[in-house]
């Protein structure tokens, strides 16, 4: 590990020692804050501190084999030793350059996952629908809980654009690779002569930040529409116009709400959507002024990009921002069971950032 590095590690370790100290402090006890705020640092900084001291009896463990090799009856079992030792602080080396990766602040926070139709008419929609239930078992199977907003169903099944917030720890952090366009090949149901047809849908993931409460935005800069309901609700549905539609008129985000039954409840929800998406909009901004060559936008919500093929004949998926990332597994892909997808994408991310962090160090 560069000096640098290892430099950067102890100063985190000082920094976890000093917030041990502030914690027990009467005044930061008594400001629930300030509490808060080291409370959550000191959690984050909780697994250097763990490493670093499991580096440290790993280097012990090592000086003890060693010196155990100077008695020829223990020689064979301190080359054990040694080899385990070194074996494991190597690992913990590992270990210690990614935790140095910088922690996005909004890994744990819910998301707005948005799916639209693109090229391709009623196959579009269909694999629209077909992404957005991926998406919906994946967050079952993570405990998640998603909750759709809008959504305008394809007149052949799936969806031209669908709207939904996935609530549940870590959601952002699985999820934001996904934002980009998605192409399907394969057979439509309603293509006679059998040929492959290809389509595509987009993906937006938008992190609900904690920032978005202090986004200001002017009354005049909004166009507010009222529609009646299209989705489940019985008797309430297509009766009264509680839908709200939002049109953010200096950009032309237009953002729906329809899953409640007051107008007032679909306006509120609405509204903290518009602010996530130009809080967003002014980060994406940023990164790509930043680093126009990264090439996992994270969380970006850019939607140009050609980031996956999900190829049917051949039960392919291939990730085409990370070379050699394609997996035959697309059936059981589709049905929700993304680990190994996102594991990937998470391992290159982390790579990227290393070497950013190496390169700068």
């Amino acid at each position: 590990m560069l000096p640098s590095l290892r430099r950067k590690l102890e100063a985190l370790a000082e920094r976890r020692e000093e917030l041990e100290r502030l914690l027990a402090d009467p005044s930061v006890l008594g400001d629930n804050q300030r509490f808060r705020d080291y409370s959550r640092e000191f959690a984050q900084l909780e697994p250097v501190s763990a490493a670093l001291a499991a580096e440290a009896q790993a280097k012990r463990d090592l000086d003890a084999a060693q010196a155990m090799r100077d008695d020829p009856e223990l020689r064979e079992l301190a080359d054990e030793e040694i080899e385990a030792a070194q074996a494991r602080l190597a690992q913990l080396e590992d270990e210690l350059s990614l935790l140095l990766v910088p922690k996005d602040a909004r890994d744990d926070a819910n998301l707005f996952l948005e799916v639209r139709a693109g090229t391709g008419g009623d196959e579009a929609a269909i694999f629209a629908g077909d992404l957005f239930r991926m998406y919906a078992r994946y967050a079952e199977r993570q405990g998640w809980k998603v909750e759709v907003e809008s959504d305008n169903p394809g007149e052949h099944g799936g969806y031209k654009e669908i709207v939904a917030k996935v609530s549940g720890r870590g959601a952002f952090a699985k999820l934001k690779f996904e934002s980009g366009t998605h192409r399907v090949q394969r057979v439509p149901e309603t293509e006679s002569q059998g040929r492959i047809h290809t389509s595509a849908a987009t993906v937006a993931i938008i992190p609900e930040d904690e920032a978005v409460d202090e986004v200001a935005i002017n009354p005049a800069d909004l166009k507010i529409d009222t529609f009646r309901s299209s989705g489940a609700g019985g008797q309430h549905v297509n009766k009264t116009e509680s839908a709200i539609r939002i049109t953010h008129v200096p950009t032309g985000i237009v953002v729906e709400n329809q899953t409640e039954r007051s107008q007032h409840a679909n306006r509120e929800r609405a509204m903290k959507r518009l602010k996530a998406q130009l809080l967003e909009a002014e980060r994406s901004k940023q990164l790509a002024a930043q680093a126009e060559t990264r090439r996992l936008q994270v969380g970006s919500g850019d939607r140009s990009q050609r980031i996956r093929t999900y190829n049917f004949p051949q039960g392919r998926i291939t990730d085409h921002r990370v070379e050699g990332l394609t997996l035959y597994d697309l059936p059981n892909i589709i049905q929700g069971d993304l680990d190994e997808l996102v594991d990937r994408l998470t391992r290159e991310y982390q790579a990227d950032e290393l070497a950013r962090l190496t390169t700068n160090a």
